[in-house]
């Protein structure tokens, strides 16, 4: 109970708000369409197997909930990452 005495009543909302933000957010990638076994509604994942133009990467992503399960969406996006000095 004294901890929470010290603690100002705006500082927890902040620090938690804080923890949550700090999740990453990025893409997670694989080589293969079959190594994403459960695939969640509105997650990301970038597949790099070489089906797209030169530039550009596989992005499947759920899109829609289905009786069956979670729909997947596949389209090319531009491929992200460091610049190469030419």
């Amino acid at each position: 109970m004294a901890i929470m005495k010290a603690i100002p009543s705006l500082a927890l909302p902040a620090i938690l708000a804080l923890c949550l933000l700090a999740s990453p957010a990025t893409a997670e990638t694989v080589m293969n369409e079959r190594n994403i076994v459960e695939l969640r509604l509105g997650q990301r994942i970038l597949v790099d197997d070489g089906t797209c133009p030169a530039g550009q990467i596989k992005e499947v992503s759920g899109a829609q909930m289905t009786e069956s399960g979670v729909l997947r969406v596949r389209k090319c996006v531009p491929r992200l990452g460091t610049k190469q000095k030419r």
